[in-house]
């Protein structure tokens, strides 16, 4: 997709009220479950950093960005580095640097699954030893045809798939959560800090709720 389309777009899909709302969302699931996965002496990159929440909220020594978007590095706060990248080679990053890498409803947006295991054996190669990927993902299973409610979503993931997808890759699977969050911020989910501590201190609502599932995986022996 063009850079103009994808900012055209996400003008589009976004109100100003959206972005304050979600970073409000955003502070409160780093700081209680994110948090915990980075370490805060360690480099966290995230691909398709979108409006750089999950950055701007997160502790770390070195903290980047990529997107294809160019308007994605006007929404990084200070200490925040985001690069225009519209490849899925990420070439001009380091090997073995990144102690955390975020992907967060990204894989959805590629082509077809040999973009979506290029990708990942890309991250494996840019984890340190210590590192681990966090994935969060619209689960077609759980979602069925409002997987594609948004038009730029294109390759179809389940957990299953996501499991097979990792272990071609050679990650070993540490943690999945097959319903944590809600598809999107637009759904029913509580935007209010002390509902969203709620609502993750009680994983009975992510039964009900949940249509994303999460994956933290580190590089296989």
């Amino acid at each position: 997709m063009r850079q103009t389309d994808l900012t055209l777009m996400y003008r589009h899909r976004w109100s100003e009220r959206d972005l304050a709302e979600l970073r409000v969302l955003w502070e409160v699931l780093v700081r209680e479950y994110f948090q915990a996965l980075v370490p805060s002496d360690g480099v966290v990159l995230d691909v398709g950093c979108g409006f750089c929440h999950f950055l701007n909220a997160v502790q770390a020594k070195e903290r980047i960005g990529v997107d294809a978007n160019p308007e994605a590095a006007r929404f990084a706060e200070p200490g925040v580095e985001v690069r225009t990248i519209d490849n899925l080679s990420l070439d001009d990053l380091q090997p073995e640097h990144f102690d955390c890498i975020f992907i967060s409803n990204f894989l959805e947006h590629l082509d077809d699954a040999t973009q979506v295991l290029a990708l990942l054996r890309r991250v494996r190669e840019l984890l340190s030893p210590r590192g681990r990927v966090v994935i969060l993902q619209p689960n077609f299973r759980l979602l069925g045809w409002r997987y594609f409610d948004f038009i730029d979503h294109r390759t179809i993931l389940t957990d299953s798939g996501m499991r097979e997808a990792l272990d071609l890759a050679a990650f070993t699977l540490e943690r999945e959560v097959v319903r944590f969050l809600p598809y999107t911020s637009k759904s029913r989910f509580p935007r209010r800090p002390a509902l969203v501590s709620l609502y993750l201190r009680l994983p009975i609502f992510w039964y009900f709720f949940g249509k994303q599932s999460l994956f933290v995986a580190k590089r296989a022996p």
